[in-house]
C-alpha cells in the first residue's frame, strides 16, 4: 500500500521540469564523423575484445495504435481504408483468400474472421515481401543482427520484450525461419523472450486523483511504459547491448546502411569505454593506497613525502586531462570542487558509469525526443533525450531551446553495461526517479491517469555516460502507422 501512495502524490505533486542548458547539436553535444572517424569506429568494433554482445528488442506493444485509422473507417471508409484498399496488392500481408473482390479490407485485414491483425503484437505482422517469403518485423530483426551482432562463434543473441499472452505468436514466427535462416547466414541463433515485470504496473487515477476504480469495482493498475524494462535490460549478462525498437526495420536490399552504424555506433562505444576505464586505472594508482607484497606492508604508490596523493602534480595533471575529456566528448561540465580529494573523487564517479552511444537522425518531422544539454541536481551539466512531455510550456528558454534542436531520438542505441574490473553495474542505481511522466489515457470508455515509469532511453540512463552521434535517416524506418508499409524502405 505503501507504493501506491506514493505513486498517487506523485499524481497530485507532478514531476519537477528539467533545467535544459540548450539543445545538443553538430560540434556541441552531437558528433558528427568524418570518413575517416567513421572507418576507426567500425574498425575498432571488430578489434576490440567484449564480454558477450546482445541485441535487445521492446516488442510488448500491441498493434493497435498502428490501425488507428483503419478502426475509424471500418464501417464508413475514410482516406486511410480507402487508400489501404487502392493498394492493398502491395502489402507483405496480402493473401487472395482474404482479401476478398469488394469485401470490407478493413475488417478483413483487422477482424479475427480475417487476418486478426487488429489484436496482435506489431512483432508478428508483415512487413515486407520477397520473391521467397514475406518477413514479420521480428523475422527482420533476426537477418539484422546476424550482421553485426555475430560472435565469433557464429552465435547471435537478441532479447525481445514480449506480453506474455503473445509469446505463442513470438514462438510460431520463430519456427518459421530459425532453421532458413542459420542455415542461409552460416549463424545460430540463441533468442530470449522475457516480460515486463508485472510489479513495476503502476496505479491509475481519476481526475481528482483519486485510484480508478474499474466497472466491477477494481483498482485498475497499468503497465508503466517502457521504462519498466530497465529491470529487463539489467538481467542481461552481455556487456555490449545493442537497443533498437521492433518497428523499426527496412527490406534487406537496404539493410547494409544500417548495418554499418550499428558498427560505428559499437565502435564509437568501445573506444568510449576502453578510455574511460583507463582513467579509472590511472586515476586508482595515483590515488589508492596499495599494498607491498614484499613485506606486507602498506606504502603509498605517490611520493612518500607528499602528504596528499590527490594533490600531486601528477593527480591534477590528470585531472585537468579528465575534466577536458569530459567536456569536449560527453559536454560534462564539472561544478567547482572544494578541494583536490573533492575534485578527483567526483571526476572518478562521473566515470565510473554505464555507456551509452545513441544515434541521432536530423529532425525532418518525424516524431520522437530530442536531445539536449541539461543542468543535473548536483550542478554539473549532462546530455539527456527528452521528450515534449518533460519540457516546460511555460520557460521560455525550454520553448527556445526545443524550437532550436536539430535532431531527434530514433531510438538506436550501443550500451556498455561492465566496470573496468568486469563486474556488471546495476542498472538501477542510475535512474532518474524524478523524470517519469503522467499522461491521460482512457479505459472502459472514462478518461483517466497514468504514472509512466522514467523512459528507458529517458531518465532510466539518466545517470548514465552518454553520446551523441549523428547517423544518417536512411537508418530510421519506422512503421508507425500500417500506411507506412508504402515507403520506399518497406517496398522489396
Amino acid at each position: 500500500m505503501d507504493k501506491i501512495q506514493q505513486q498517487i502524490k506523485r499524481f497530485e505533486t507532478g514531476f519537477p521540469w528539467l533545467e535544459i542548458v540548450a539543445p545538443a547539436t553538430p560540434g556541441h553535444g552531437i558528433e558528427v564523423l568524418s570518413e575517416e572517424g567513421i572507418a576507426k569506429a567500425e574498425a575498432y568494433a571488430d578489434s576490440a575484445g567484449v564480454k558477450g554482445r546482445c541485441k535487445f528488442v521492446p516488442a510488448s506493444g500491441a498493434a493497435s495504435r498502428m490501425f488507428k485509422d483503419i478502426f475509424a473507417g471500418m464501417k464508413e471508409p475514410n482516406d486511410a481504408v480507402r487508400k489501404l484498399a487502392e493498394n492493398i496488392r502491395k502489402f507483405a500481408f496480402w493473401d487472395p483468400a482474404v482479401f476478398k473482390e469488394g469485401g470490407n479490407v478493413a475488417e478483413e485485414l483487422l477482424l479475427d474472421s480475417g487476418l486478426g491483425y487488429g489484436s496482435k503484437p506489431k512483432g508478428v505482422l508483415k512487413f515486407h515481401r520477397y520473391p521467397q517469403e514475406a518477413r514479420t518485423a521480428f523475422a527482420e530483426h533476426l537477418v539484422e543482427g546476424q550482421a553485426y551482432m555475430r560472435d565469433p562463434d557464429g552465435g547471435v543473441n537478441l532479447v525481445f520484450t514480449i506480453s506474455p499472452e503473445h509469446r505463442p505468436l513470438f514462438e510460431a514466427a520463430l519456427s518459421e525461419v530459425k532453421d532458413e535462416y542459420e542455415k542461409r547466414y552460416g549463424v545460430h541463433y540463441n533468442i530470449r523472450f522475457t516480460y515486463q515485470d508485472k510489479s513495476t504496473d503502476t496505479v491509475a487515477v481519476d481526475k481528482d486523483n483519486k485510484p480508478f476504480l474499474t466497472d466491477e469495482g477494481q483498482m485498475l493498475f497499468r503497465p508503466a511504459g517502457h521504462g519498466a524494462l530497465i529491470h529487463n535490460l539489467n538481467a542481461l549478462d552481455a556487456e555490449l547491448v545493442s537497443i533498437k525498437n521492433i518497428d523499426n526495420v527496412c527490406v534487406e536490399r537496404m539493410q547494409p546502411v544500417t548495418y554499418r552504424w550499428k558498427k560505428v555506433l559499437m565502435g564509437r562505444a568501445l573506444e568510449l569505454r576502453d578510455r574511460i576505464h583507463g582513467y579509472i586505472f590511472a586515476l586508482d594508482q595515483l590515488t589508492q593506497v596499495r599494498k607491498e607484497m614484499a613485506n606486507l606492508s602498506y606504502v603509498p604508490v605517490y611520493n612518500q613525502v607528499q602528504d596528499d596523493p590527490f594533490a600531486t602534480p601528477e593527480c591534477q595533471e590528470l585531472c585537468n586531462e579528465i575534466e577536458a575529456f569530459l567536456r569536449d566528448e560527453l559536454c560534462i561540465e564539472m561544478p567547482p570542487a572544494k578541494d583536490s580529494r573533492d575534485r578527483a573523487e567526483a571526476l572518478r564517479a562521473k566515470l565510473d558509469r554505464p555507456i551509452r552511444v545513441c544515434g541521432m537522425v536530423k529532425n525532418e518531422g518525424e516524431p520522437g525526443g530530442g536531445p539536449f544539454i541539461i543542468r543535473d541536481k548536483d550542478g554539473a551539466t549532462s546530455l539527456q533525450i527528452l521528450e515534449g512531455a518533460q519540457i516546460n510550456p511555460g520557460d521560455p528558454g525550454a520553448v527556445a531551446a526545443l524550437k532550436a534542436a536539430t535532431h531527434f531520438n530514433p531510438v538506436d542505441l550501443v550500451c556498455c553495461l561492465r566496470r573496468h574490473d568486469g563486474s556488471k553495474f546495476d542498472l538501477l542505481d542510475y535512474v532518474d526517479e524524478e523524470t517519469g511522466l503522467i499522461s491521460s489515457k482512457s479505459f472502459q470508455g472514462r478518461e483517466l491517469k497514468a504514472l509512466e515509469l522514467p523512459g528507458l532511453w529517458n531518465g532510466s540512463m539518466s545517470d548514465w555516460n552518454t553520446l551523441f552521434v549523428e547517423v544518417p535517416v536512411e537508418t530510421f524506418n519506422p512503421v508507425k502507422v500500417v500506411l507506412d508499409l508504402l515507403r520506399p524502405a518497406h517496398q522489396a
